[in-house]
């Protein structure tokens, strides 16, 4: 598989920009920096691609204006900024966009619009409409709304999400460094790695985190990186100063191969973005069933409850030792469950002999990237 070839020619494409690429040491919009961007994505885009932008940069972008020389500490000056920055944010993609013909479009996503299926969809039918009406979609989390308990923690990670909703064809993650490093790459001795086929490509490497405009380090893009690719999506990692190439022949950064046995799309919004209702820790038979045997999960497997929930919500299954297996659809609300835990199925009533979690509807991390 040629995977510089595929995203090379991806039809649908996310660009994923960070706080450093966006602003400068005023912490300010950089008009120039962000004219360069459009000038690649514009590009592109007239190469027939479909292409949606994941920005970062709202609470960078309001630091200068608001005065601010520091990055903010408190939940609720972070937000004030941010819906500060983030108009300067938009009024500066808008402006440059303009010049050549094109609208931009802000799509503001939470943790929680992601978590809950309904309103996945509803963000996934407006970036699709944006993108039929030949609009750019500027995609970012809502700082303003989002509080530390529900934050998706970077728009990396939001962005291998977006990626797997709006079924796009690669994914580029853009920072200030070239690509992946085994080191940081201010080590002499540090050794850049130009491709990843699996976690065995990885072992070697220690990731940095978050500069000081920013929440999403090298590691952050690495397990973006990951869960894209393990949603069958090609990821190339670069530098925003290496745009242009990026969105020609992706002949620069490291490249993260898709996985073949892609998830579904329940799948995936179950086990990367769905919020959950609570917990089953299941026994080590159940975890060797349900992880190598595509079985379904049974209450004779199950040895705890935790939480209180209802059949149809997502629940976390972990191990006896508290592992994490996997997520999954449960059938039975918490108050039944627990009546039934630990019994085998035949000697459960009839209305109470299907399974806990069917195989079709559990989705395990033994299968990831």
């Amino acid at each position: 598989m040629d995977v510089r070839a595929n995203i090379a020619a991806a039809k649908r494409i996310i660009v994923k920009i960070g706080s450093s690429s966006l602003t400068n040491s005023d912490h300010r919009v950089d008009v120039s920096k962000v004219d360069r961007l459009v000038d690649a994505i514009a590009a592109r885009c007239a190469r027939g691609s479909d292409v949606i932008v994941v920005s970062s940069g709202a609470l960078a972008a309001g630091m200068g204006p608001m005065g601010l020389h520091s990055r903010p500490t408190d939940l609720a000056t972070k937000q004030a900024v941010s819906a500060v920055g983030q108009q300067h944010l938009m009024q500066t993609w808008a402006t440059s966009f303009r010049r050549y013909g094109k609208h931009v479009g802000q799509v503001l996503l939470t943790a929680s619009d992601a978590g809950v299926r309904h309103r996945a969809r509803n963000a996934q039918r407006t970036i699709d409409r944006l993108l039929y009406l030949g609009v750019v979609p500027i995609v970012n989390e809502n700082d303003t709304v989002a509080h530390t308990e529900m934050r998706f923690g970077d728009n990396d990670r939001l962005a291998a999400l977006v990626a797997h909703l709006s079924c796009v064809d690669a994914l580029v993650l853009l920072s200030d460094v070239d690509g992946l490093y085994d080191r940081n790459p201010s080590d002499p001795a540090a050794r850049f790695v130009p491709e990843v086929r699996d976690g065995n490509d990885l072992k070697s490497v220690v990731a940095g985190d978050g500069g000081e405009v920013g929440t999403g380090g090298m590691a952050s893009k690495v397990t973006a990186a990951r869960i894209a690719s393990r949603g069958g999506v090609p990821v190339l990692l670069t530098s925003a100063d290496n745009i242009a190439a990026a969105l020609d022949d992706a002949q620069v950064g490291t490249v993260f191969h898709p996985k073949e046995n892609r998830l579904s799309a329940w799948k995936f919004w179950a086990l990367y973005a769905a919020d959950t209702g609570g917990t089953l820790r299941i026994d080590a038979g159940a975890v060797a069933a349900v992880t190598t045997g595509g079985s379904s999960l049974l209450p004779v497997g199950i040895m705890e409850v935790y939480g209180d929930f209802h059949a149809g919500e997502i629940v976390e299954i972990i191990g006896p030792e508290g592992a994490i297996i996997g997520r999954g659809e449960v059938a039975y609300d918490s108050s039944v469950l627990t009546e039934i835990i630990g019994k085998r199925t035949d000697v459960l009533p009839s209305d109470m002999q299907r399974p806990v979690v069917h195989a079709d509807y559990l989705s395990q991390y033994a299968s990831r990237a």
